[in-house]
């Protein structure tokens, strides 16, 4: 019988539809798009149409869409980018983060916060999804300031209020970004309605290629280049492009933005089963953010009784089930979820654990899933 992936937070595969669309790029038409010859003029074209292609599934101009390579480039770019495009002589910008952010957004706050390029303020988030809007709203009241917050949390699925932050950040005058990695083809993103400023977004979590991903910036946007070497990208991210990334990327969120109200549907069908099944079978367990408004593709487990949460994945893994405990990023590095602390205060005796379903997750795959856990767990709880 084969193994059950339930990971599709952390990567997924590339669809064949995507693969198709990339492998002329990757073979006959190699061409570099800077040169100016016909395979050059051959790949800047199809780097211009995936550009474009990409800005009309996300309601923006094509002008605005910045290729990178990944979500973490992308959040890094954002933050520190335009962090420094409004450092002033006399004084330093004002970085606003949720306290669950992916680790690139909270690790290049820190890194402005070491060097001195900005002062960092933390928000608190509710397990219910409520930011500190006191806090947000102090914070940004004087000088320049950019505010960061997930559209959707790539640990528990929680969907934060991106539209009152950028509303609280417009009227101060502040630059709003959002990771929207977790939330494209999983709920409607469309920046004509969402006027953030900046977007992450990266292929692999809508089976398209790794290491490729966007950042869109909105017309009027100031952010500072990171890397210097060549004009590419408006000169903000130098570098020869990979024509066949962007054309999957480009493919991959087309097929996600078309399917998305029904995968929406089918997906959180999955993941009720999956939530009904485990609290049906096992005691003490608690759905993570359950109280929130969730994107339908992922579900944290709190598993009551059982305090090694890498020994609870090994034991799935042996049973065929492969899940997470939370943000691939940070997984072997034996640190409790800041995500779960910061939702729930430090815990020793409980496991928190991730499933997250993707387009080949079927009901057998959920089924099989809630059976090895109902059987793992009950032995980790007997076991002396």
């Amino acid at each position: 019988m084969s193994a059950v992936y339930l990971d599709h937070a952390a990567t997924t595969p590339v669809r064949d539809e995507v693969r198709v669309a990339m492998e002329p790029y990757a073979s006959d038409l190699f061409g570099n798009p800077s040169s100016m010859h016909r395979w050059g003029r051959a790949a800047e074209a199809a780097l211009e149409d995936a550009r474009a292609d990409i800005a009309s599934a996300l309601g923006a101009k094509a002008s605005e869409i910045r290729f990178v390579r990944g979500g973490t480039e992308s959040d890094n770019l954002a933050i520190i980018g335009s962090a420094r495009a409004l450092t002033a002589p006399e004084s330093v910008p004002t970085v606003v983060i949720s306290a669950i952010e992916h680790s690139a957004v909270l690790e290049a706050a820190a890194h402005l916060a070491l060097t001195g390029e900005a002062t960092v303020v933390t928000l608190s988030v509710t397990p219910t999804g409520a930011l500190d809007r006191e806090t947000l709203e102090d914070s940004i009241e004087h000088g320049p300031s950019v505010v960061s917050v997930m559209w959707v949390n790539n640990e528990t699925g929680m969907m934060l209020p991106i539209a009152e932050a950028t509303r609280l950040a417009h009227e101060a005058g502040a630059t709003m970004h959002t990771d929207a990695s977790q939330a494209i083809g999983k709920v409607p993103v469309h920046l004509g309605e969402m006027p953030v400023d900046l977007l992450t977004a990266t292929g692999h979590k809508i089976n398209g290629p790794k290491g490729m991903g966007i950042l869109f910036v909105r017309t009027g946007t100031a952010v500072s280049p990171l890397m210097y070497g060549g004009g590419q990208e408006r000169a903000l991210r130098p570098g020869t492009q990979d024509v066949a990334g962007a054309v999957g990327f480009a493919t991959a969120l087309r097929l996600a933005v078309e399917e998305q109200a029904s995968e929406c549907a089918r997906l959180c069908s999955l993941r009720e089963s999956l939530e009904q099944g485990l609290t049906a079978g096992l005691p003490d367990l608690r759905i993570n953010a359950s109280d929130a408004t969730r994107a339908p593709h992922i579900s944290s487990i709190g598993v009551g009784g059982v305090s090694d949460g890498e020994a609870l994945l090994i034991a799935l893994d042996l049973e065929g089930i492969a899940i997470s405990r939370g943000s691939a990023c940070m997984s072997g590095a034996g640190k409790e979820s800041h995500v779960i602390a910061a939702l729930y205060g430090s815990e020793d005796s409980i496991a928190n654990v991730r499933f997250s379903f993707g387009h080949g997750t079927e009901p057998e795959d959920v089924e099989r899933a809630v059976a090895a856990t109902t059987r793992v767990v009950r032995r980790m709880r007997e076991a002396p």
